[in-house]
């Protein structure tokens, strides 16, 4: 896929999650989606290359890391808890749409429980 797609799905993705809202903070060049104030995907453009920044369990964001050679250490980003999707061959819808997904499900499981989206989620 290359970072059009990535981002346009990535971003389709986002809109379909409940409480799921977009967002300017960094500037209009910056696309971000929060979940109840909280980030869980950034859409940004790096050196000219368009990526998708998104929150990831460390362990998982060291096997993805490892697996594809288009995910990276999230740029401008704790490089621990976020990874960047960039252009690659072994990009697939399917991957990044689980990615997009994990990301969110971190944040909510991370806020109180009074301020999660009480819409639960298909899967």
């Amino acid at each position: 896929m290359d970072g059009k797609q990535i981002q346009q799905l990535a971003a389709d993705v986002a809109r379909t999650l409940p409480a799921a809202e977009l967002c300017y903070p960094f500037g209009p060049e910056y696309e971000v989606f929060k979940v109840r104030g909280k980030m869980f995907a950034l859409l940004a453009q790096v050196r000219g290359e368009r990526i998708v920044n998104l929150k990831c369990d460390p362990e998982n964001a060291l096997l993805q890391r490892a697996i594809y050679d288009s995910i990276h250490a999230a740029y401008h980003m704790n490089k621990r808890h976020w990874i960047s999707i960039y252009p690659g061959e072994k990009i697939s819808e399917g991957l990044v749409r689980q990615l997009v997904e994990e990301s969110y499900d971190l944040v909510v499981a991370g806020l109180p429980k009074r301020l999660r989206p009480m819409e639960q989620r298909e899967r």
